[in-house]
């Protein structure tokens, strides 16, 4: 074969190849919104603390049993959220790279969630200070602290206080909240550490009350509920917590 048949036979190899792409392409680009759109519904519709509670169960359900099937289109939602945002819960959780709110609970998309986070989702001033302008501004129904399985700052506050294993720099500082937990929880044995994690939890949602008068002027009206959660990292799963 010639050296200009040859060349000529690669560049119509090449054209069908890069038509291929961009229609396989083309149809994912444009499944993807479709998708979105039946899993994103409008934040401006959850007015109530039930009503943000029963998302957040459902969404979590949704991650539970089809995670990939949680995706938004963010490009049409970043539009429409440029001018405010309205938030329909506000989270209190750790800084833990396998704990994201967004995706645990079933793909809540750009301007639905309110997130605090920090390791241990330890109920700090700046932690505090967020959920009241939530709450308060934002008016978020429903406030969330939840911890999660394995936590490594729950653990090492474990470590202080059975093995006298006190964190090095700021760390130990950081986890100083949670060694009264452990304490109370000291009795689990080897079960130390969820306990701790599921007390740590209950804890910081009951103070926040306690230590905010305008969140507990806010849960006495009923414009807000304050839960506790625990995530399991890996079943997917998160329980509340709704009786403290």
């Amino acid at each position: 074969m010639c050296q200009e048949c040859e060349t000529q036979g690669l560049n119509r190899r090449n054209l069908f190849k890069l038509a291929g792409v961009g229609l396989t392409t083309a149809a994912l680009i444009g499944s993807a919104p479709a998708r979105a759109a039946a899993t994103a519904p409008s934040s401006s519709s959850v007015t109530t603390p039930a009503e943000a509670l029963a998302r957040l169960k459902q969404g979590n359900r949704r991650f539970v049993e089809d995670a990939e099937a949680c995706a938004s289109n963010l490009v049409a939602i970043r539009g429409e959220l440029a001018g405010g945002q309205q938030p329909w819960a506000t989270i209190l959780t750790c800084s833990d790279s396998r704990v994201s709110p967004e995706l645990v609970f079933g793909g809540s998309t750009l301007g639905e969630l309110f997130v605090i986070r920090n390791a241990g989702n330890v109920l700090d001033t700046g932690a505090l200070g967020t959920i009241e302008y939530g709450t308060e501004h934002l008016k978020s129904p429903l406030v969330v602290v939840m911890g999660h399985s394995k936590c490594g700052a729950v653990t090492a506050a474990c470590d202080e206080v059975t093995k006298g294993a006190v964190p090095g720099g700021s760390i130990g500082k950081m986890v100083q909240p949670i060694l009264p937990v452990v304490l109370s929880a000291k009795d689990k044995g080897d079960g130390l550490v969820a306990e701790t994690v599921r007390l740590n939890a209950i804890s910081g949602a009951r103070r926040i009350a306690d230590e905010s008068h305008i969140v507990s002027e806010l849960v006495s009206s009923g414009a807000v509920k304050v839960v506790a959660a625990v995530y399991d990292i890996a079943s997917g799963e998160v329980e509340f917590i709704e009786d403290l």
